[in-house]
This record gives structure tokens, C-alpha cells and sequence, in this order.
């Protein structure tokens, strides 16, 4: 028994607990998460109510390089500018993944949007 308790204290002593942070910074923590994860939740409402209405028009300017549905999407996802051409050769590939009219390609199209914005 005592080299079981020897071993255990040995390797759980090795265990980093460093992720977890100060714990007197956690409530300031939990509260930069929430701001944080609201901002995001508002952005990505954003990116699926224009996906949701606009999606015949985002597929329509994939398939032709660009268009004024497709930049408003990127706008609303902050894809930065530099990233958009790769980002758009991407969907290019993917299109027939976001074609189907459906909640499920909507929710991708919105998924790949939110993936690569800033």
C-alpha cells in the first residue's frame, strides 16, 4: 500500500496545473469569458441571419469569384482581406457541400465563415 501511495504522489506531483491559472484571477476570468463568448455569439447571429436570407446569392457569387453577398458575409465574419481570395477558392472546391437547400449547408456555410474570421 505504501508504494502505491509513494508512486501516486510521485506522478501526480509531476502533473502541471499551471492551465488552470491563479485562482484569485478566476471570477475576472469567468467574466472575460462571458463578454468574450457574447460578442461572439452576436457576430455569429449576424453571419447565419445573412447566410439564412441571402444564401442563393453567397452560392451565386462563389460560383462567379465575388459578389456584393459574398463580401457582406466576409465583412460580417471579419474574414481579413488578405484571406479572402484563399478563403473564397476554398468554397469554390466545397460548393457543392453549401448548394443543397438546407438548415444543415447553411450551418457549414456558416461554420467555414466563422472559422476563418478574425
Amino acid at each position: 500500500m505504501r508504494i502505491i501511495l509513494g508512486v501516486m504522489a510521485l506522478v501526480l506531483g509531476g502533473c502541471d496545473m499551471g492551465h488552470l491559472g491563479n485562482p484569485l484571477m478566476w471570477p475576472g476570468m469567468a467574466v472575460g469569458n462571458a463578454v468574450e463568448n457574447t460578442t461572439y455569439n452576436a457576430r455569429r447571429k449576424k453571419v447565419s441571419d445573412h447566410v439564412n436570407a441571402h444564401q442563393f446569392e453567397i452560392l451565386t457569387d462563389i460560383g462567379v469569384g465575388g459578389g456584393p453577398a459574398l463580401g457582406k458575409a466576409f465583412d460580417l465574419a471579419r474574414v481579413p482581406e488578405e484571406n479572402r481570395a484563399q478563403v473564397l477558392r476554398n468554397f469554390q472546391k466545397d460548393i457543392a457541400m453549401y448548394r443543397p437547400n438546407t438548415a444543415k449547408a447553411r450551418e457549414q456555410l456558416v461554420i467555414a465563415l466563422m472559422v476563418n474570421g478574425g
